[in-house]
């Protein structure tokens, strides 16, 4: 029976919280759970390995999951401050914006990070050129304060690593025995859908062929599995090749225009350990 399913406490484009069951069904045993691109942590929060390496580019992230795993109690209660009738004012979150792009207090930051998450534009995390980060007011009628998937996420993290690298560094640190699940920006399906200013600098086609050849040297050459989700089109199969792949359909909004929001079609590619004899 499926044990229920727990929430990531921050909105995240691409959330892979409809997606778990199917990854999970994916994974092999392993001592240990390796995620390059960790994001908001749903996979990590719903899969039950005995330690996880987590990983991800945007430092404000790593950053707050370090607190919250160190002092959950602190951060939960001050965050909790923000989330006012008070804050959830136009004015009031520009503020709150421009405070978190001019202090330097990481602390103060990671609360704030968590308040623009629930407050910004469809929870989106977008930041500028200049590393400023820019996403508008949501205008919603009352944000949700995430105070349990907090508390469960910072009980789950005692068995986490954090760390803000490229992934190829996380690739490296990756040993017999782990796993390795991949959630990179995806492909674009079209040219206007582009979607890579997450964290600067963006993931083009370069960076998914990078990542295509360190996956299928990890498991061959070093005889560690790699799971990775992307966008199933033509040119992802094709640097995908030496995988076995995993068709889903997920129901995701891809267009503003509700009437034109369709399915879209995704791929697990499982790139499996190889298990012929290395000759020495």
């Amino acid at each position: 029976m499926m044990q229920k399913k727990n929430r990531a406490f921050l909105k995240w484009a691409g959330g892979k919280y409809s997606l778990v069951e199917h990854i999970n069904a994916k994974l092999p045993q392993a001592n240990k759970l390796i995620e390059p691109f960790v994001g908001a942590g749903s996979v990590f929060l719903n899969t039950s390995f005995k330690n996880y390496l987590l990983n991800d580019i945007n430092p404000d992230l790593i950053n707050l999951y370090n607190l919250l795993k160190a002092q959950p109690e602190a951060v939960i209660h001050d965050t909790r401050q923000f989330f006012s009738s008070d804050c959830n004012q136009e004015a009031r979150y520009y503020d709150l914006r421009e405070e978190f792009n001019t202090t330097s207090d990481e602390y103060y930051r990671a609360i704030l990070f968590i308040y623009l998450n629930r407050h910004g534009y469809n929870g989106l995390c977008r930041y500028s050129l200049g590393g400023k980060f820019n996403v508008p007011f949501g205008r919603y009628k009352k944000p949700y304060f995430p105070a349990a998937e907090m508390h469960y996420f910072a009980e789950k993290a005692q068995k986490a690593t954090f760390t803000c690298l490229s992934f190829e560094k996380v690739f490296s640190r990756a040993r017999k025995g782990n796993v390795i699940y991949c959630d990179p920006p995806y492909a674009p399906i079209s040219k206007t859908a582009a979607f890579t200013s997450y964290c600067a600098p963006g993931f083009g086609m370069e960076a998914q062929s990078t990542l295509a050849a360190l996956a299928s040297a990890t498991s061959y050459n070093r005889g560690i599995p790699v799971l990775i989700s992307n966008h199933d089109l033509p040119a992802i199969r094709q640097l995908y090749s030496s995988a076995a792949f995993t068709e889903l359909t997920v129901k995701r909004s891809i267009s503003q225009k509700g009437n034109m929001r369709k399915p879209v079609a995704e791929i697990l590619a499982y790139f499996a350990p190889n298990e012929l004899p290395v000759k020495s």
